[in-house]
C-alpha cells in the first residue's frame, strides 16, 4: 500500500511485517554547476508539492492516466534529489525514463546483484542522481523529452517515458529479525514518474557531485521481492503544473551562485560502508552542459563555477541537509 501524506510517498507492508514501512520523499536543491569540476552536496530547499495524478485525470494525457502514480513540478533552473526514511530495512531500485540510476540498465522490476542495481535502506539516506564512476554522481536536472538531453534518451535514442520510476521491496522478517538490535534503519518504497511527449520531463545528468552509493551488506536474498510496491511519479514543467492543478509551483530556487554569494553551507557526508562501483554506461552519458553546447553553440545559462566556502560536514548519526533561513 502506498499513501501520499504531506507531500512524501508512504510505503506500507502489513503482510510482511507490522514495522514494515518506509517513506520517500523528492527535495528541491539548487542545481550546480556542470563545468566538468567536483561539488559538495547542496541543500534541500524543501519538498516538491505531489499531487495524485487521479485527482486531475480529465486534464492529462491518456499515458499519465495508464501509468498512475503522482506527479511533481520541476523548473529547469533548479534539480531534485530523493530522500529516504524508515526504520525498517529496504531495497529501492530508482530509474529515469526508465533507465537505471545506479546500473545504467534498462528497467525491470527484479533486484540484481551482479552488478548491483539498486540501493539499501537505511544505509543509503538519500540519492541525488546518476551513478556515473565510484563516489560520484550526475546531479538530476529536468529537460523536456524529444530534445536529447535526457539520460533516457541518450541510451535508447527514444523519447517514450520520462520521470522517475521507483520499485521498493522490505526486507524478509526471518532477515529483519536478525538485524532488528540496530538503533536507526532507513526504508523506501519505489515510485516510478512520466509524463507524454509535449508535457513530459526526463532528467538529464547534470553537474557532478561527490557522493557514494552504498553495497548491499544484507545480501539480495534478504529482499522479499514477492511484496513489492511500484508508483509512477510524473515530472511537469511549471508551466504544465500551474495549467493542470490550478495552482502555482514554488517559487524558483537561487542559482548556485547566489546561494553560495549568501554564505550559505554546503554538506559532505560520511559513512563507513563499502561503496559501489560506477556504471560504464552511466559514466559515458555527455552531460547537460555539454549537450546544450552541441545542439545551440552556447553554453548553459547560469552554469557559472562556484567556490563553496562554508562545507559542513555530517555523518550517518546525525543526518540533516537543510539551507539557513
Amino acid at each position: 500500500m502506498i499513501e501520499l501524506i504531506n507531500n512524501a510517498l508512504v510505503f506500507r507492508f502489513p503482510r510482511v511485517h507490522s514495522e514494515a514501512t518506509c517513506t520517500i520523499d523528492f527535495q528541491r536543491t539548487l542545481r550546480i554547476p556542470d563545468d566538468h569540476r567536483e561539488y559538495p552536496l547542496p541543500p534541500g530547499l524543501g519538498r516538491f508539492p505531489v499531487e495524485h495524478v487521479d485527482d486531475f485525470a480529465e486534464r492529462l494525457p491518456e499515458s499519465w492516466r495508464q501509468h498512475g502514480g503522482v506527479m511533481i513540478p520541476m523548473y529547469q533552473s533548479e534539480a531534485m534529489w530523493v530522500n529516504f526514511s524508515g526504520k525498517y530495512p529496504c531495497a529501492v531500485k530508482i530509474a529515469a525514463g526508465k533507465i537505471n540510476a545506479v546500473s545504467g540498465k534498462a528497467w525491470s522490476n527484479e533486484l540484481s546483484a551482479d552488478p548491483q542495481d539498486y540501493v539499501v535502506i537505511p544505509e543509503q539516506p538519500w540519492l541525488d542522481g546518476f551513478n556515473v564512476s565510484e563516489d560520484h554522481i550526475r546531479q538530476f536536472v529536468a529537460m523536456p523529452l524529444g530534445e536529447g538531453h535526457t539520460a533516457e534518451e541518450q541510451i535508447t535514442d527514444e523519447a517514450q517515458y520520462g520521470g522517475l520510476q521507483i520499485v521498493v521491496y522490505p526486507m524478509k522478517p526471518e532477515a529483519y529479525e536478525q538485524y532488528r538490535s540496530r538503533k536507526q534503519m532507513v526504508v523506501e518504497h519505489l515510485c516510478c514518474y512520466s509524463l507524454d511527449m509535449d508535457l513530459e520531463m526526463g532528467l538529464a545528468p547534470g553537474g557532478l557531485m561527490k557522493q557514494e552509493i552504498y553495497e548491499d551488506e544484507y545480501g539480495i536474498d534478504s529482499w522479499d521481492q514477492e511484496h513489492g510496491s511500484r508508483c509512477f511519479v510524473h515530472i511537469a514543467n511549471s508551466a504544465t503544473y500551474e495549467t493542470i492543478v490550478g495552482r502555482k509551483p514554488p517559487h524558483e530556487p537561487p542559482t548556485a551562485k547566489e546561494y553560495t554569494a549568501a554564505g550559505l553551507p554546503w554538506f559532505e557526508y560520511y559513512a563507513d560502508t563499502k561503496t559501489l562501483e560506477g556504471s560504464n554506461i552511466l559514466g559515458g552519458l555527455t552531460s547537460l552542459a555539454a549537450k546544450v553546447i552541441e545542439k545551440t553553440g552556447k553554453p548553459l545559462q547560469d552554469n557559472a563555477p562556484v567556490e563553496p566556502k562554508l562545507v559542513k560536514e555530517i555523518h550517518s548519526n546525525n543526518i540533516v541537509r537543510e539551507g539557513e533561513f
